[in-house]
């Protein structure tokens, strides 16, 4: 890319585009009516209410950062009054919410000690996000403030945190379109100078940012940190892809230990079950053990009553043998006493006829 051209006459890819977080410090902090311009379209502004714009964190462009996690987030005082955050942020490290909530409250908490709390400046955080926040409430642009939950009562107007979701420019409002945040949004997110020169067309604010994207693109210093800041968030992305995959392998392990969890509660039902059926068959069996027993002991009962009842039927028939046996000697002697008395009795007839 020559120097000596514009970007009016350049064509193709963009080497680094204001999406590189380099570029957008660099841009913003060195022309001042950029600042401006993209100021007014995000709070709605006229060029005349934005008495001044001064960064107050600048840095110098092109020399070298050793610290690669170094925040290029970019500080502004507005008409003195009003502390403005811009950030570009184009991935998601999963920590947007509580980051930008704690950058807010340490610039606004930016009273000198014993100084009235009513001198507080207001603060609006403004984070430019390549992803979106809130994936079931996706919005293009979105401004949060405090307020009372249930009648929507504003707590403050002090605080502010908007979010740009370039990734969702199709989502522009009728009321972002006409203050051309949809357009600086795609100016930062433009990759072509053919891109670039339609958005320069329209605005003189972005044509000034149009000619900082080219000056910055031809600087080999400023090319450098803009490399370094791609190759962090490029092992970032590595990195955070890698955490994915593991936090997908670790979601895959603990779904397989729950189905083999739920596998062994199942088997562990089953066996419960067993258990108890054989705990009843067992019940039952003593159960059946105890009645055979029982039977068995009503007949051991009634056979010692079937003994008895045959000893004391022998006893008896011993008793009447011997009482038969009595009879018989009785009705011997009978007979042998009728015989002697039938023998006395012809022996006296006999004798009573001889005389």
């Amino acid at each position: 890319m020559n120097r000596n051209t514009s970007f009016q006459n350049t064509y193709g890819k963009i080497y680094y585009s204001m999406t590189n977080d380099y570029m957008f410090r660099a841009v913003l902090q060195s022309n001042n009516r950029v600042l401006r311009g993209l100021i007014c379209s995000l709070l709605h502004l006229t060029e005349q209410e934005v008495v001044s714009a001064k960064v107050t964190n600048p840095i110098i462009l092109g020399e070298s950062i050793q610290d690669k996690e170094i925040r290029l987030d970019i500080n502004v005082l507005l008409n003195n009054q009003t502390l403005i955050n811009l950030e570009m942020q184009v991935t998601n490290r999963l920590n947007w919410q509580n980051r930008s909530v704690i950058y807010l409250c340490r610039s606004f908490d930016s009273l000198a000690h014993g100084q009235d709390y009513n001198q507080a400046k207001s603060v609006i955080h403004i984070g430019f996000l390549d992803y979106t926040l809130f994936e079931e409430h996706p919005e293009f642009y979105a401004s949060y403030k405090l307020l009372n939950v249930k009648n929507y009562q504003k707590y403050s107007d002090n605080i502010m945190l908007n979010v740009v979701d370039l990734s969702r420019i199709d989502l522009a409002t009728e009321e972002d379109k006409k203050y051309h945040i949809d357009d600086w949004a795609k100016l930062l997110k433009a990759t072509t100078w053919e891109e670039v020169k339609i958005l320069a067309a329209k605005d003189e604010n972005m044509n000034e940012a149009a000619k900082a994207i080219f000056m910055f693109n031809t600087d080999e210093q400023v090319r450098k940190m803009c490399c370094d800041r791609e190759e962090y968030y490029q092992d970032m992305r590595n990195y955070q892809r890698e955490i994915s995959d593991k936090e997908l392998s670790i979601r895959s392990y603990k779904r397989t230990i729950a189905k083999q969890d739920e596998a062994i509660a199942g088997y562990e039902k089953e066996l419960t079950d067993r258990n108890e059926a054989i705990a009843g068959y067992e019940k039952e069996l003593t159960d059946r053990n105890e009645a055979i027993a029982g039977y068995e002991k009503e007949l051991t009962d009634r056979n010692e009553a079937i003994a008895g009842y045959e000893k004391e039927l022998t006893d008896r028939e011993r008793e009447i043998a011997e009482r038969n046996r009595t009879i018989s000697e009785k009705e011997e002697q009978i007979r042998q006493l009728l015989a002697e008395n039938e023998r006395l009795r012809s022996s006296a007839l006999t004798n009573s006829q001889n005389n």
